[in-house]
C-alpha cells in the first residue's frame, strides 16, 4: 500500500465488541474513571481513613467486594442455556464494601454515581473541568444518556463504535490518523447520523482522514470525495463506475449512486 506516509497510524473504528467484562463501562473505556476516583480519594472521610484512588477501583483488590471481584454481579450456569447473570449476593450489585461506599462526593457514594448518566453527571460536576472533561466528548458522540458503570457488554453495534471515536477524540495525540470505517451507519435512526457526521468532521478538523464503507446518502453527500464501484454486487461489480465529490458524482448520468445524490440536492 502506498500513500501512507503522511499519517502517524491508522485504526480501524468498527462496531465489534470493546470488552466483555462487567467491570468495563464507558468512563472506564475513556479514562474518566481515574479521574472519578481521584476525586473521591480527596474527600476529607477518605483522607482520614487512609483511602487512595485505588480503593475505589473495581479491579483491584482493596475497597471493591471479592465475592464478585467488583463486577455486581454472579454468573449461575445454566449448561445447556445460556449463563444467567444475577446481583452479587454479598455486595447486592453495588460493586464495593460498605465502609468504602460511606464515601461521598456532591451527596453520592461510587456506587451512586456510576447508576447516573453521562448527562445527570456533567450537571453534577459543574465547574470540576477534570471531571467534565472526558464526559463532554462521550456527550458530543451522542452518549448523553448512557449511564457511567453500563457494562460495555450492553452496549449496541452502534453505541460501541461511537464510544471507541469518544475515544479518540479524547486522545489529543491522535491528529495525522488514517481512520477506517466499514457502514458506520448501520442500525442508526438518522438522528444519529447527524452525529457521527459531527463527530467524523471533527476528527478531520484535526488533521485526520477519514475512509469508509457507506450507502447512507446524508453521509455520501457530505464526503469530500466519493469512489463508487459497481455496478452491481457479487462477479457483476468491482469495477470503477465514478468518482469525485458529490456534486460530481450527482451530475454523472452513469452513476446509480449520483441519480439518488440528485434527488437529495432537489429536495433541499
Amino acid at each position: 500500500m502506498t500513500g501512507l506516509e503522511p499519517f502517524d497510524r491508522v485504526a480501524l473504528v468498527d462496531q465489534t465488541p470493546v470488552m466483555r467484562s462487567f467491570r468495563s463501562n464507558p468512563v472506564t473505556y475513556v479514562k474518566a474513571f481515574d479521574r472519578i476516583r481521584e476525586r473521591y480519594a480527596r474527600t476529607p472521610l477518605a483522607r482520614q481513613r487512609g483511602y487512595a484512588p485505588g480503593t475505589f477501583s473495581f479491579n483491584v483488590k482493596g475497597g471493591r467486594c471479592e465475592h464478585c471481584e467488583g463486577a455486581g454481579v454472579d454468573r449461575v450456569e445454566m449448561y445447556f442455556l445460556a449463563d444467567l447473570w444475577v446481583p452479587c449476593e454479598a455486595c447486592g450489585g453495588r460493586r464495593y464494601r460498605a465502609e468504602v461506599l460511606e464515601v461521598k462526593v456532591h451527596g453520592l457514594s461510587l456506587d451512586q454515581l456510576l447508576d447516573k448518566t453521562v448527562e445527570e453527571t456533567l450537571a453534577l460536576f459543574q465547574g470540576e473541568t477534570e471531571i467534565q472533561e472526558p464526559l463532554w466528548v462521550l456527550e458530543r458522540v451522542g452518549l448523553g444518556y448512557v449511564r457511567l458503570g453500563q457494562p460495555l457488554s450492553t452496549l449496541s453495534g452502534g453505541e460501541i463504535q461511537r464510544l471507541k471515536l469518544a475515544r479518540e477524540l479524547s486522545d489529543r495525540t491522535s491528529a495525522a490518523t488514517l481512520f477506517l470505517l466499514d457502514e458506520p451507519t448501520v442500525g442508526l435512526h438518522r438522528k444519529d447520523v447527524l452525529v457521527l457526521l459531527r463527530v467524523l468532521r471533527e476528527l478531520k478538523r484535526r488533521g485526520s482522514t477519514v475512509v469508509l464503507v457507506e450507502h447512507n446518502l446524508d453521509l455520501l453527500a457530505a464526503c469530500d470525495y466519493l469512489i463508487e464501484l459497481g455496478p452491481e454486487g457479487g462477479e457483476a461489480g468491482g469495477y470503477l463506475v465514478a468518482e469525485g465529490s458529490p456534486e460530481e458524482i450527482a451530475r454523472n448520468e452513469g452513476s446509480l449512486t449520483g441519480r439518488y445524490l440528485r434527488r437529495i440536492a432537489a429536495c433541499a
